[in-house]
């Protein structure tokens, strides 16, 4: 079953020193060959790491995107006008782009659980094709 991933999971499993780094690696490890990355979250992710850890940890996570361990989606003009009905939704909740295009990317391929660290944002949002989204770890 794919797994659409939002940055924090990818952050942390670079950074040994994250809290969740193990639980991170694992829930990666567990699902390779079925991770799904909004393409929205590879520039965020690209600039934590490299702002954490340098350039060299960068350029590893981004071959993970080269060598095609993670699928990339990239978005319609369609969803972008769906990351900006999200992001208007949820104003209070200062939901972001990155966030949005997570949810709208699930919505889109009916995937029903998210990896993400950021369970404020995501336990908040109602997706349009379930109740709510399984969140892991």
């Amino acid at each position: 079953m794919p797994l659409v991933v939002d940055t924090g999971i990818l952050v942390s499993s670079a950074d040994d020193s994250e809290r969740l780094h193990r639980e991170s690696v694992q829930l990666l490890s567990d699902h390779a060959g079925a991770l799904v990355v909004p393409a929205p979250v590879i520039p965020e992710t690209a600039w934590f790491i490299e702002s954490r850890l340098g350039p060299a940890a960068e350029s590893r996570f981004l071959r993970l995107v080269t060598g095609g361990e993670l699928s990339v989606i990239d978005l319609t003009l369609e969803d972008y006008q769906r990351c900006i009905t999200l992001i208007d939704t949820y104003a209070d909740l200062g939901l972001g782009m990155v966030d949005a295009s997570v949810i709208t990317v699930a919505e889109n391929l009916g995937i029903t659980s998210v990896a993400t660290l950021n369970r404020r944002d995501f336990r908040v949002v109602r997706p349009r094709h379930v109740e709510a989204l399984t969140l892991l770890p």
